[in-house]
Order: C-alpha cells, then structure tokens, then sequence
C-alpha cells in the first residue's frame, strides 16, 4: 500500500458511506451492468458497505445467495435459469477476491474457488462453450475464458477481451455472449500478469510482459479450428486498452484493436493525482512495496509514446470528455501519433467509467471490431473523429470539445507536429 492510499482511506470510507460507489467512480453502474452485475445484486452488496473493509463481506454474502439459487434451479431442471444466476454469482465471487490484496489469504483463494466452480457450472449447462483456458507462460501459468458461438465453428473471427487492471476474465461472460458468441465470433477473454489467477500464482507484470502474454494468447487462437488466425482482434477497457495498444505495436497478428477508456496519458494522473487506490492496486500487480523504487523502475517508463505509431492494424479510441486517468488532451496526443487507419470519439462529461454510455460502448465496440476484421475499414490514412454530446448530437469531424473555441492545446500541437515530421 502507498503512503497516500494508507494515509487516505479513511477519505475513501466516507466516500463509500454517503455517496456508495458513484462517489469513487461516477455512473459507473451501466459499466457494471455490461460486465455481468444485475442491478439488484449491485444495490444489495452496496447497501452493506460503508467503509473498503466491508466490501469482500458484501460481494461474499451476494454472491453466495446467487449461487444457492443457482443451484436450486440446476436441480429443478431449469438450466438456462441456473446458468444465468451461476455467471451472476461468478462475478460477485470473483469481486470478493479482488478486493483482498494478500495472494495468500485463505479467504481470497476461497472465493476464487467458489467462482471457478460458477463457470464450470455455468459452461456444462451451456453445452461446453464457456470453457477455462490455462496457459504455460515464461514459466508460470496465464489464465482466460474461451467463449464459442453455438453450433459448428470454423475460420470464424474472434476477439481477445482485455480487462483493466481491477477487473477479471470474468468480468466479460456476459459481455461475450451478448456482443460476440451471438454474433459468430469466437471470444477469449482474459488474464495478464498481474490479474486474477495470474498474480494469485506468482505472475507479476512488468513493462513489456503483458504483450507478450497477448501473443501467446493468440498463439492459442491461431491454433483453434474455429478461428481464422488472419482476423484476429482485442477489446480493451481501461488498461485493457493500454495493453491492447503495445501488443498492436509489436505484434503483428492483432488484426484490428478498439480500446475504451484506454491509459494513454503520462501516468502521472493515474498514480498521483486519482484516488490512491489506482498506484496501490499497480504496485501490488508488479509486487513492489517500495514507492520510490516503482516510480523509477517502472510507471515512469509505461507512457506510450512513440510505440504507437508503429501500429499497422486500424485501431478505435474511446475516451469520457473528463476521464480522471487520462487526460483528454493526452489521450489526443496519442491518437495523434497513430499513423494506422484510426478512429476515436470523445464522450461529452463522461468520467472513466464510461457509464452513462456503456450499452453503447460495448456495443459499438464489438460492430466495430467485427466490420475492422472483415477489412472494411483498413484504408490507408483513414482518420475518423467524433464528439459525442451527451444530448445525442455528434460533431463529426472533431474529437474536440466545443468549447475549447478552437483552440489547440499544447500536447495536442505537439504530437499532430510531431506525426506530421515522422510521416
């Protein structure tokens, strides 16, 4: 834990007592919802918890009284209700674990447990096509969620589904089916160093490691019957689509990448000026305990850069007006710096979360991804933008919010200068 986030929890706790979640991350819940979160599970964890200690306790005790009734209902014969309340348990179950930051707390590897039983529940009672995923990596494990569409698959297309660095790959089962498996193509959602299972078995993340867990993810796709290696794409959210970005830069095999709320900036919003629990929850991926030493050796060398003009695939950019990881003028920068056929859309007084657009988001997102691999938006020096008002008006053409009045701001001019040189 960082000096700031021990010296401030207490700053946390009031935020969670009056304003619940939404005071940590604004209109979140639509984000929770496209992540498997019924909202009558998510106001029941949180009308237990005033204070960060609380919360393994709540998402515990819901996630328990989901999976009772789960399998209630298996028994009874009703599969497909069964199924439904075993992907609700599965990510209260996986949440619990999440927020206990020892990897050897009996308590944590329990609730892990109790979620790796939902899933296999859930993937028997849907015909084997949830299944779990474990994968050698540089001598440890790295572990995902195959998700496939119903009937017989071949050469279809599919899609790797990055989580942020507080999320899990079961965050994405619902998100899966409704966006891709339903739609013919295949997903894999997954973990990285630091995430999950991976950190919970000794996998750490470091600067370039988790590139290199995406390409042997897609190592395992390419070798899949139902997959065509040659349409191979990522949905990232948060991390997910800083992740998503340095693996499309230096592997070549990703053929499309759309991020949302992606980390683009200088990393020192997230880790200094956003709520402490962000550096704390990093250090912890990357095992350090030394601040000094992580700000050194590590979150001073993560910002992008120049990495992402050596991206070759078309890449999709989403980003909340006031994002409070990355500011807009930063994420700009890096869009900027692109030179592959590119799109973005900035979300007028949206917040990290994305929350008051996330049905849309995941949505657009997954048609996106599915038309960028069918090759229809591969044009050379295509650049698409939009302002996306939160009236339901957008300004295509721009990604700059209108009151800005014209103007340039300075990181913006630097990078469109710097581009405009390189190319």
């Amino acid at each position: 834990m960082t000096v700031r986030s021990a010296g401030q929890s207490w700053a946390l706790d009031i935020a969670l007592a009056q304003g619940g979640f939404d005071a940590l991350h604004p209109a979140a819940r639509g984000t929770m919802e496209q992540l498997g979160h019924d909202h009558t599970d998510f106001d029941k964890v949180f009308a237990q918890v005033k204070s960060g200690a609380m919360l393994p306790k709540a998402w515990a005790t819901v996630a328990a009284q989901a999976e009772e009734r789960a399998a209630h209902h298996e028994a009874g014969g009703y599969v497909r209700t069964a199924a439904d309340l075993y992907a609700r348990a599965a990510v209260m179950w996986g949440r619990a674990q999440y927020s206990i930051f020892d990897a050897d707390d009996p308590r944590k590897m329990a609730f892990r447990e109790r979620c790796n039983h939902c899933v296999a529940r859930l993937g028997a009672l849907r015909d084997n096509r949830v299944r779990r995923v474990v994968l050698d990596f540089e001598g440890k494990n790295i572990y995902a969620l195959l998700h496939l569409p119903v009937g017989e698959v071949r050469d279809a297309p599919a899609v790797l589904l990055g989580p942020g660095m507080d999320m899990i790959k079961e965050d994405y089962i619902y998100a899966a089916e409704r966006y891709y498996t339903s739609h013919g193509i295949v997903a894999l959602s997954i973990e990285g160093p630091g995430q999950g299972e991976s950190r919970a078995n000794g996998l750490t993340v470091d600067l370039t490691n988790y590139e290199r867990a995406i390409s042997r993810y897609l190592d395992f796709l390419s070798d899949l019957p139902e997959v065509d290696a040659q349409r191979i794409g990522m949905f990232g959210i948060s991390m997910g689509g800083y992740w998503g970005l340095r693996a499309a830069a230096t592997d070549s095999r990703l053929a499309a990448m759309a991020g949302f709320e992606g980390v683009t900036g200088d990393f020192e919003t997230i880790f200094s000026r956003a709520q402490p629990t962000f550096k704390s929850n990093y250090m912890y991926m990357a095992d350090y305990t030394d601040e000094d030493l992580f700000e050194t050796e590590l979150a001073q060398r993560m910002p992008l850069g120049n990495l992402v003009a050596d991206i070759a695939c078309p890449v999709f950019m989403g980003i909340g007006e006031f994002d409070e990881l990355t500011q807009l003028e930063q994420a700009l920068a890096t869009y900027e710096r692109v030179r592959a056929p590119k799109e973005m859309r900035v979300y007028e007084n949206e917040f990290h979360p994305l929350g008051g657009t996330a049905a849309e988001v995941f949505r657009f997102g997954a048609e996106w991804l599915e038309r960028a691999l069918a090759g229809e938006l591969s044009t050379p020096g295509r650049d698409v933008r939009h302002y996306v008002h939160d009236d339901g008006r957008t300004t295509d053409g721009t990604a700059c919010p209108r009151w800005w009045l014209g103007t340039t701001p300075r990181q913006l001019a630097e990078a469109a200068g710097s581009a405009a040189s390189a190319s």
